[in-house]
Formats: structure tokens, sequence, C-alpha cells
């Protein structure tokens, strides 16, 4: 099923927030209080994910925060839908595009999107995109355009399409990623429309073959430890410790080098850090942070939507 696409205005904005900016905090008494009426959020499910997987974080946005929020429906089993690409010749030739495969779900971001707008009330809204989500997100504000949407906050979301020609790389998005990188509009940083994305460094990955140290699993949000934005940037510091590269860190490795083609970087697992930022974007990175909520431990192996991790990056729901 074909969806109408009404016609888009070009992005007129042109500010790019500064890497070496301070991560602001507001209010204590702000962000624990459900009295106040925030925009609303949409959930766009990552790759393999589905609506239930995100309840608990829908739960803490609002009793928390305040932030009425809705999460696009998708089951595990829609993302069979995206086998339909193996019949489209683009698919083997590295240039698959977004459209008609993932028309299913656009469609029901669409369905998200209007039932946000409603409790909206005719104020904006926004959209937070997990791991594929974030870059499907993109794909909807291409096609539906910007005038209802405030802020895009994505997390672990492999922004960036694997570079060409390297040995043992293979684009498993087959193009679509890098459709994204240069149709959809690059991001900003505005008044009118913010772009957040926060990647995870929770394991370095390492080379599959040869000797290698590096620094793996650092302190989790629960412990105490600050972003790796503030640690790292603003301090210098690390607060991990060098090991040994383990048999799981050469394996994450492996699967950090189908992303961004090198494998001995920092991530959450699955998206390197390098990948779930976008130039132009706020950057933010944070120690200790896994990927999905499938696997995940609020107290050993937190994820974006823990609540720990939700605290650093809730500000930006309510700016």
């Amino acid at each position: 099923m074909a969806l109408a696409l009404p016609a888009l205005k070009p992005l007129c904005w042109s500010y790019s927030a500064s890497a070496s900016a301070a991560v602001s905090s507001p209010d204590s008494s702000s962000l624990s209080s459900p009295s106040f009426n925030y925009r609303p959020a949409v959930i766009l499910p990552g790759l393999g994910n589905n609506t239930s997987d995100y309840h608990k974080l829908k739960v803490i946005l609002k009793e928390q925060y305040g932030v009425p929020t809705v999460v696009a429906k998708v089951s595990r089993l829609d993302w069979l839908r995206n086998a339909a690409g193996l019949v489209d010749p683009n698919y083997w030739r590295g240039t698959l595009r977004p459209r008609p495969v993932l028309d299913w779900y656009l469609k029901r971001t669409v369905e998200a999107v209007q039932e946000a707008k409603e409790l909206a009330q005719g104020g904006a809204i926004s959209l937070i995109g997990h791991s594929a989500g974030g870059w499907l997100a993109r794909v909807y504000m291409e096609e539906f355009g910007l005038s209802h949407i405030s802020l895009l906050l994505t997390l672990g979301t492999p922004h960036l399409p694997p570079p060409k020609g390297l040995p043992g790389v293979i684009d498993q998005t087959r193009g679509l990623l890098d459709y994204v990188d240069k149709y959809c509009s690059k991001a900003v940083y505005s008044h009118h429309l913010k772009y957040v994305c926060i990647a995870g460094r929770y394991i370095q990955g390492a080379p599959f073959f040869g000797s290698s140290t590096v620094n793996v699993e650092p302190a989790s949000p629960n412990d105490g430890a600050e972003s790796v934005y503030e640690v790292a940037i603003v301090n210098g510091v690390s607060t991990s410790t060098s090991k040994p590269a383990t048999l799981r860190a050469r394996f994450v490795g492996q699967g950090y080098k189908q992303v961004c083609g090198q494998a001995d970087v920092w991530g959450d697992g699955v998206v390197p850090e390098v990948s779930a930022h976008l130039e132009g974007a706020f950057n933010v990175s944070l120690d200790g942070v896994y990927h999905s909520p499938v696997g995940s431990d609020d107290a050993l192996r937190p994820w974006y939507g823990s609540p720990a991790v939700v605290e650093k990056w809730m500000q930006h729901l309510l700016d």
C-alpha cells in the first residue's frame, strides 16, 4: 500500500551544536514532577524490537516526568516484512531504498504520530528513535514534513552508512543508510527543531585476530559515572580500565566493523559510538549504556531506557 506524500520545503536552519558545550541540567524539581504538561513523544522501535519492549520506558516518561508517550505498534513478526526487499534487484546491488519495503513501518509511524498530535492539541511533538527507529524517523520526517516535530532524539541509532571497499565489510542495510545519508535532510540543532543523538559506551571492540588491549564495560550510570560526553571531552578523564581483549570483545568488534569499518572502537555492544553521532546534531555519549531493552538489566546492564540513563537525556524532551 503506497502512502501519499505531501510536498516538502527545504530546511532553512543551519546552526550546529558545539561538541564542547557543557550538558546543562534543568532544575531537579521540574524533572521529577508529573504535574507539568510537556509535549507528547512518539517512540519508534528498533530492528527486531516490538512495542512491549518500550512499555517500561513509556511509563517512566509519563509517570516520572509528565511526558505522554505513544509507542508505534510493531511486532517482531512485522520485521519479516522486510524480506520483501529480497525480490528487489536493488537489494543485491546494495542500492535499496526505504520505500516500498518499509512502507509498513512508515504507516505505523504515521498512526502513532497522529495519536500523539491529538494529545498535543495542536502543539509540536517529539520523536524518540531507538536503533533503526532513529534513521527511520529521519525518513518519516523527509516524507511527511517537519512542521509538527520539535525534537528528534535518537538512542543508539546507526546514522552513517558503512565505508565502501573495506575487506570483510558488508552493508547489512543493503543501501538503506546510503539513501538516508544522501536524501534525508541534514541534522540541525535550532530553536525550532533539535536533533539530539545519544550513543552508549558499554564495551570496546577488538580485532578478531592478533593481540589487543581494550577498555571493557566502564562503570554504569547507576554507579554514579558521568556521561563520557562530560568525562572525555570536558575533563579528559576516562572511568574505564584497560584489560586484555576478551573473546566477547572480539565478537563485538566484528559487529562494530560491519557498521563503521573498524573493530577496536567503543560502542553499546551493537552500534559503535562514532556511528550513533550525527554531524550537526547535539551529540552525547554515556558510559556503561547497553544497546537494547532485550537482555538489559537496570542495575548491571542498563540500556538507554533504564531509569538512571533516562535521567541523563530527559532534559532534551523538556526543553
